[in-house]
């Protein structure tokens, strides 16, 4: 509508420029000569304007107005010689030239414009897909993207590899998907159903998908062009994930070898001790007392720390299969890190514990089987690596919708070259004897922190101690499901 009023005003305002021209020449007496220059002027206007149909029609106008204005006899339709023959067959002659240069002239112009922006499209959706965050979510945003840069109706991508559609519609017509899917190599565009355009995306020799678009007012280079880049982003896509899935299967195997060569020197060493000291009481009939005392208290050590190992790699597998549970309960701060301090007691005897619990502590919703978790291997850290007389401080904070507990102790603090590696899978600081510690711990509690929406940070001064603030989402009313399973 908004084209056709536009036409029409422009085929009104040549109508009415007409009109003015020839009162004024009438008005100023011209003679042919000029008034067949203006009229000119007028005709290649009109060209330039709107195109040949309107050239054409003002040129008929304008000799018209010429013959009974300007040439001899005046006012009639007739000429009075050969020389007003001549002058007149030359305006139309020179009209229709003119005209049908200007239109030349104005197509190309247009031309050149269209493939600017053409150009500039194009330029756009490479950016676009280059820039693209997610580059593993990138193929099934390529329609959006199509349709968004080139101002489409509808755009729909077929993945070969996939056998499957991505479209902007929401559903694939069963003709075009099977049109789509048999849709054989070609150097252009073809029709498809449903009054799509269709063209094979290719890389090289192999057909890598299909793509469809409507309306059809893509021009065959840019289509081959849009069709070219897609293919490419989809390479691309695809490559990353299988680098991506390599990378995952060599990591894997990585932590698969880390694991077994942890687990097997750290329950050797144990199994080592438990051993010696079993064989020593088999064996040696005439131990006296504090001796036998001696091996039991080795026994019952050991056993304990093979019960931690076990117990520590079980977590990481429950880690790595992804089968944590969150369970949101309401709990005090102060009761829960209370019932941590009960859970390693033993480990914590050696320690001066204070707890600071921010007032008033309100009932938060959490899992405090994860947190007291958490606690438990921070605690145990502390326990393990502070000297006996030392203090140990947990408290808990509310800020900026976070559940903020912290574990700090004024122990020997830990290096700066191993600071930012101690929460990475197996990770023992250089200092770190065979004795302290598997190298899951920090791992662990990392993994159960994302895994409740949280995180975990330290902070340490060798000679001075260490810090560990670690938070969880702040929820001070009853969430909608108090019972989820983070993947």
């Amino acid at each position: 509508m908004r084209f056709l009023n536009q036409r029409t005003f422009r085929w009104l305002a040549t109508a009415l420029s007409v009109a003015a021209t020839t009162l004024l020449l009438s008005h100023f007496g011209a003679r042919s000569t000029t008034a067949g220059m203006v009229y000119l002027v007028l005709v290649v206007w009109a060209a330039t304007q709107v195109g040949l149909a309107l050239s054409l029609a003002t040129a008929i106008v304008c000799a018209i107005l010429f013959d009974f204005f300007f040439l001899p006899p005046f006012h009639t339709f007739f000429l009075a010689g050969a020389q007003e023959y001549v002058a007149m067959l030359a305006f139309v002659a020179s009209s229709l030239v003119a005209g049908r240069v200007a239109e030349h002239a104005r197509r190309q112009t247009r031309q050149a414009e269209q493939r600017r922006a053409d150009l500039e499209r194009l330029y756009n959706l490479s950016q676009e897909m280059m820039l693209h965050e997610d580059a593993m979510g990138l193929v099934a945003e390529l329609p959006k993207l199509i349709r968004r840069v080139f101002e489409l109706e509808e755009v729909v991508l077929f993945v070969t590899d996939q056998d499957e559609f991505y479209d902007t519609a929401g559903e694939v017509a069963p003709t075009l998907g099977e049109s789509l899917r048999t849709m054989l190599p070609g150097p252009s565009a073809i029709e498809a159903p449903h009054g799509f355009s269709a063209m094979a995306l290719m890389l090289g020799l192999n057909q890598v998908g299909a793509l469809a678009w409507k309306p059809a007012n893509l021009s065959h280079e840019v289509a081959t062009a849009v069709s070219a880049q897609t293919a490419i982003a989809m390479t691309r896509a695809t490559a990353i994930q299988t680098s991506m899935r390599l990378e995952a299967t060599r990591e894997s195997e990585r932590l698969r070898t880390a694991l077994i060569d942890s687990l097997t020197h750290e329950l050797r060493t144990p199994l080592t001790s438990i051993r010696a000291a079993a064989t020593t009481l088999k064996d040696d009939a005439n131990l006296d007392d504090e001796t036998r005392r001696d091996m039991a208290s080795i026994l019952d050590e050991e056993s304990a720390r093979l019960d931690a190992l076990i117990g520590s790699a079980i977590e990481m597998a429950e880690i790595d299969a992804k089968v944590v549970q969150v369970r949101l309960l309401p709990q005090t701060t102060r009761i829960t890190m209370e019932r941590a301090i009960e859970d390693s007691q033993k480990s914590l005897a050696h320690l001066q514990i204070t707890i600071d619990a921010e007032e008033p502590d309100l009932p938060v919703w959490f899992d405090p089987h994860l947190i007291r978790r958490v606690f438990r291997h921070l605690l145990e850290n502390a326990g393990r690596y502070c000297e006996s007389g030392r203090s140990l401080t947990l408290r808990s904070r509310r800020f900026q919708g976070r559940l903020i507990f912290i574990v700090e102790d004024n122990g020997p603090g830990i290096d700066t070259t191993d600071l930012p590696l101690i929460f990475e899978k197996f990770y023992r600081g250089k200092r770190t004897t065979s004795r302290k510690g598997s190298g899951m711990g920090l791992a662990i509690v990392r993994a159960i922190l994302i895994s409740h929406g949280g995180g975990i940070e330290a902070s340490s001064a060798p000679g001075k101690g260490t810090s560990f603030r670690f938070w969880v989402p702040l929820l001070e009313r009853e969430p909608s499901g108090a019972h989820r399973r983070i993947a």
